[in-house]
């Protein structure tokens, strides 16, 4: 079994939780409040920031041409989605200028950056995986359980073709760079956990 496929497997759990929170399910079924899917554009577009200077902290020390191009697309990959954001913003009148993060989201966000500062390439790209493989396995399920048309083009982003080629991507670059350490398998758990801390935060910052 490939190390990225084999973190992933080790936090099935805690994904599941993930799927299962009323934030998520909110997603799926529409019931979700306008007011809390602001607040996560809002986190979203902060931690985004964070994600890519990440992406260009591995780019700086990629070992050859092969895994630098790879991380160029992955970095461009996180601008388009930023711009999705910036859309959504625009279109309910949010400053993402002046969002305030959250605890979760600073935590999260400085945890990708601590890393991608002091950690090894290996370290970096098992603590940035979890966020992509989740999203992809959330839009993939979220997709098959049928969206309610509020959220829907949330729900088809992650589960369309090219962002599972980028989640591919990343974890291709896991594999072939990683040492298979337990450091490398503490960053992925704890993203994940993190990734649920991120959505719960959205949920209870609307009373």
């Amino acid at each position: 079994m490939s190390w990225a496929r084999e973190l992933w497997e080790r936090g099935r759990e805690t994904a599941g939780r993930c799927l299962e929170h009323p934030f998520v399910k909110g997603l799926c079924d529409g019931s979700l409040s306008r007011a809390r899917y602001d607040v996560y554009v809002g986190q979203d577009a902060f931690f985004l920031d964070a994600f890519a200077r990440a992406y260009a902290a591995g780019l700086a020390r990629a070992p050859d041409r092969e895994a630098m191009r790879e991380l160029h697309r992955l970095l461009s990959g996180v601008f388009e989605e930023q711009r999705l954001h910036e859309r959504i913003a625009a279109e309910r009148g949010l400053d993402l200028g002046r969002v305030s993060p959250l605890p979760a989201c600073r935590a999260y966000a400085d945890f990708v950056l601590s890393v991608a500062f002091a950690g090894t390439l290996g370290e970096l790209l098992a603590a940035m995986a979890p966020c992509m493989r989740l999203y992809r396995f959330l839009g993939e399920e979220l997709l098959r359980r049928g969206p309610a048309p509020a959220y829907r083009s949330w729900v088809e982003t992650y589960a369309a073709e090219g962002f599972g080629q980028l989640v591919a991507s990343l974890e291709g670059l896991l594999d072939r760079h990683a040492g298979r350490t337990g450091r490398e398998a503490a960053n992925y758990a704890h993203a994940l956990e993190l990734e649920y801390a991120f959505f719960d935060a959205a949920w209870n910052a609307v009373p």
